[in-house]
């Protein structure tokens, strides 16, 4: 597991005090905040209306998702969906290959397809970072 910084340790009290429900991991992507708590709390930590979301967005300044704690590979395609939403994609292959897994995402579109690798493969990057940090698979091909 990656360590936090005093930054997303403040993050994760700041949002537990908000919200009510622990937080399992805290990350950054595409200057959005994601904290990933129990399944179970996910709801909760949305609140009504998404207010808790927006309350923490007001105070922060950027965007906050909440996603729910994988459960193995078995959720990686839904985790995926929910991280890069409102970008779709067609469809996700998990490979095992000579260097271990790898992750196989069809984007469908070319709109999409760049939206999810971003500019200079930066959007790229980070869900290669968060793959092989949940799920620790190292390899990602978009096409």
């Amino acid at each position: 597991m990656k360590t936090f910084d005093m930054q997303f340790i403040r993050y994760i009290n700041l949002f537990s005090r908000i919200t009510r429900v622990p937080v399992k991991h805290c990350f950054a992507y595409i200057n959005m905040l994601v904290f990933v708590v129990p399944k179970m709390a996910v709801e909760m930590a949305i609140g009504r209306d998404n207010s808790n979301l927006k309350k923490l967005s007001e105070i922060l300044g950027k965007r906050a998702r909440v996603l729910g704690e994988p459960n193995g590979k078995k959720d990686i395609e839904n985790f995926l969906k929910v991280l890069v939403s409102p970008i779709q994609f067609e469809k996700l292959e998990v490979k095992s290959g000579i260097n271990g897994e790898e992750i196989i995402i069809s984007a469908g579109g070319l709109e999409n397809k760049s939206m999810l690798i971003g500019r200079q493969r930066a959007r790229e990057k980070e869900l290669k970072e968060i793959m092989e940090q949940y799920f620790g698979i190292k390899n990602l091909k978009i096409l």
